[in-house]
């Protein structure tokens, strides 16, 4: 906006200083032109006499000597003529036989003057002709032409030029000034206030918009501080509430499940049903919570990323879909599904940290593996397409009709053939996915695939090569670089058969921050202890 209020200024400033120096310096030269051309009339007017007295006494001498001194002084060559063309005097090289001067005399014989037409510019070069009659205006006794040099007229005319120009340019110069400081009076309160509108969209604390500018703008800052402040103090209060929710919730739940398992031992074999119905629904508590935290976490994320730089995230989506492949096809073989990669021989640079795509990868085959079926087949791909990276999970399982991808990424929505079929899950886990990737300006697809199944491809800008270590981790990515991806829970397969507890350990000093608890029982130990898929799933 800056740039175009001091364009639209600067542009006015110009049209307004053009205006005034244009005709200024016409007039200059209009001026010195005159001035010129008013001397040399007179010297015309003089000729003209002596020749007119020349004519009336037969004596040519006064005439011949003044128009030799004339010559002699300014160097302009003059010719004299009678009424029959006849040359009285001739100096300078300038002869009456030279067709222009022949041309000028014709029409002072004829009682025509010639005087120059156009004002002369810095550029102007030459001589001017000059042209008079000598006599009365019924009695013509003789001509005089002149050719008068333009040099000097040139020389002054540059000079008030370059004045002109100068000055000119001083008003440019501090008009230009006054317009930049005019616009940073205007726009500086407005860039601090979209800063701040940013901060507050991204739910985060912004900074108080100091008062300046015009009344206008300083009451609308006022205005916008307190309302940010309204705000502020309820987002805050929201926050605090699902900390202290989660914190206080996380001791009574594991509490709960000691005693319940406690129990176990002095139930009769009657109360199995009931058992393992309360631990099921301990289970499903423990993963809503978990997945309502990482569903925070995301959003709070995404809202960071819309108003700070988080463009020296990088990573290898190539090595990060290899990791996930290794974590998850033990599970997938377990599950009866047959799990395969393809990835691109390079590097893929993507514009996110491999937790965050590690964790949106863990999602989708988790959708993929829970509810794809039995013996399904199920391709784990990251590829590059133009200046994006892609990975695409796609399985042969019953899939989503046209109207269920539509909610799929809807909060806590889950097919309704699947709600009922025991298949656990919250209708989280790609509402997580879709905010991850739009705080990185990509995008979640879900179409049908052909000639069954489903496809998610996580779709995420594509990122430079600087600072990649080889490895799959790059240096400096929210401190997720340098991830092992090997190390295992019980130094297996990868997989925690604590089922689905993983990540839970620690309580209320799990800061919300640690992922969503996996019904699959995969469980990473960078921090993401597993994906619940939940919501979208067929």
């Amino acid at each position: 906006m800056r740039t175009r209020v001091q364009a639209a200024l600067l542009l006015f400033v110009v049209i307004a200083v053009a205006a005034f120096a244009v005709p200024l310096l016409l007039f200059t030269a209009s001026d010195r032109t005159q001035q010129l051309v008013l001397a040399r009339s007179a010297d015309l007017d003089r000729f003209a006499s002596l020749m007119d007295q020349a004519a009336a006494s037969g004596d040519t001498s006064a005439v011949t000597a003044e128009a030799r001194r004339f010559t002699e002084l300014y160097g302009e060559p003059l010719v004299v003529t009678d009424t029959r063309r006849r040359p009285v005097v001739q100096t300078g090289g300038m002869r009456a036989a030279d067709p222009a001067v022949a041309r000028l005399l014709d029409g002072a014989l004829r009682n025509q003057t010639a005087r120059p037409a156009r004002s002369l510019r810095p550029w102007s070069r030459g001589y001017r002709m000059f042209a008079e009659s000598a006599g009365t205006g019924t009695r013509v006794s003789g001509a005089v032409v002149l050719r008068a040099s333009v040099g000097t007229a040139v020389e002054d005319i540059t000079r008030r030029w370059a004045l002109v120009l100068a000055g000119t340019a001083l008003v440019a110069v501090a008009c230009a000034v006054l317009a930049r400081g005019a616009t940073e009076w205007v726009v500086s309160p407005l860039r601090r206030l979209d800063r701040a509108v940013g901060q507050l969209a991204a739910g985060l604390p912004p900074e108080q918009s100091r008062a300046g500018g015009p009344p206008e703008l300083r009451q609308l800052a006022t205005g916008f501080n307190r309302m940010a402040s309204t705000v502020t103090a309820a987002l805050e209060q929201q926050r605090r509430l699902l900390a202290d929710t989660s914190h206080q919730m996380r001791n009574p739940m594991a509490a709960l499940r000691l005693r319940v398992d406690a129990l176990h031992s002095h139930l009769p074999a009657s109360a199995d049903r009931t058992y393992t119905g309360v631990t099921t629904e301990l289970d499903r508590l423990e993963t809503l919570l978990d997945g309502m935290l990482a569903l925070a976490a995301a959003e709070h994320r995404a809202g960071e990323l819309t108003v700070t730089d988080g463009s020296d995230a990088r990573c290898d989506a190539a090595a990060v879909a290899a990791a996930a492949y290794r974590l998850w096809d033990p599970v997938a073989r377990r599950a009866g599904a047959h799990l395969t990669l393809r990835a691109a021989p390079g590097p893929v640079m993507a514009a996110c940290t491999d937790h965050e795509l590690a964790q949106i990868t863990d999602i989708l085959l988790d959708n993929a593996i829970n509810y794809a079926g039995d013996n399904a087949e199920i391709s784990l791909r990251c590829t590059t397409e133009g200046p994006h990276a892609v990975l695409t999970v796609t399985d042969n399982g019953p899939g989503l009709t046209p109207e269920e991808i539509a909610q799929a990424t809807t909060r806590f929505w889950r097919s309704g053939r699947r709600r009922h079929d025991g298949t656990a899950g919250t209708g989280l886990g790609l509402a997580i996915a879709e905010q991850l990737l739009a705080g990185r300006g990509g995008h979640l697809e879900l179409v049908s695939a052909r000639p069954r199944g489903l496809r998610g491809r996580a779709v995420v800008p594509g990122g430079g090569v600087d600072g990649v270590d080889g490895s799959g981790g790059v240096a400096g990515s929210g401190g997720s670089a340098g991830v092992d991806w090997s190390a295992r829970v019980d130094g297996t397969d990868g997989v925690d058969e604590i089922a689905g507890f993983a990540g839970v350990a620690g309580f209320a000093g799990v800061a919300g921050f640690a992922g969503v608890a996996g019904t699959s029982g995969v469980d990473r130990t960078d921090g993401t202890a597993g994906a619940d898929s939940g919501g979208g799933a067929p």
